[in-house]
């Protein structure tokens, strides 16, 4: 069996798909701080403003202006060939490896197309605009119904599955990411102290560059599908 493969992506490569990346030079968030739309307490203060805030960007998630590229398809046929012995972990929300074929995903901070109901803890899928009025289908309570994002504040999802992949790969790369967010920045040395080779794919430097042992700069769509068809050419 090939050694485990775990693949980590990040706002980059999203953002050649049409998906703004949240911040700006000013540390906003398509106009807004992050403390305004993205913490529990903001949900709690201001609902509609967090509603009105995930609703635009799900309806650009599901526009015609957004598709998978050839990175993410790229990633989904390593899938296809490796099966078991690949992880794609993500820290976007959107669907987008999803829509182009991958199964095995774990989105660590949440997903744009589910909701979670704040009383039961019931998620579900859906692709219409959340309002306080809405009720949960499992409990029936109206108002508690949040976007299955995980906030400044909060966990992300499946940690202790994340941590044990990663420290028992031998390929860990990582795609179109800042290097700034944890704990997602450090999986890197996770994978390295369990012996893994990594690499990095960026169109810039991220912050954690030093950590892997090689790094390639340019577009995912641009780098990734290479990569990916010497991956598939390596197999016995």
């Amino acid at each position: 069996m090939h050694p485990k493969i775990v693949v980590l992506t990040g706002a980059g490569i999203s953002a050649e798909s049409g998906i703004r990346t949240f911040r700006d030079p000013n540390g906003l968030w398509e106009g807004h701080r992050p403390e305004e739309v993205a913490t529990p307490e903001a949900f709690s203060r201001d609902p509609e403003l967090v509603y009105r805030f995930y609703n635009a960007r799900r309806r650009l998630l599901i526009s015609s202006e957004v598709a998978p590229n050839a990175a993410h398809i790229a990633l989904a046929r390593l899938e296809q060939v490796f099966g078991d012995s690949f992880l794609l972990i993500t820290q976007n929300v959107d669907d987008l490896h999803e829509r182009a074929g991958s199964q095995r995903v774990i989105h660590m901070h949440g997903e744009l197309m589910k909701k979670r109901c704040s009383f039961c803890q019931a998620v579900s899928s859906f692709d219409e605009d959340l309002t306080i009025h809405a009720k949960c289908v499992s409990c029936g309570k109206e108002g508690g119904l949040r976007p299955h994002i995980v906030w400044f504040g909060e966990m992300p999802f499946e940690l202790d599955r994340i941590w044990s992949e990663v420290s028992g790969c031998g390929l860990f790369a990582a795609i179109g990411t800042s290097g700034v967010v944890e704990p997602a920045a450090s999986l890197v040395h996770d994978a390295r102290t369990s012996g893994a080779n990594t690499i990095c794919f960026s169109l810039e430097s991220p912050e954690n560059r030093g950590a892997f042992a090689e790094f390639v700069e340019g577009k995912a769509g641009d780098t990734v599908p290479p990569w990916a068809n010497e991956m598939i050419a390596s197999q016995p």
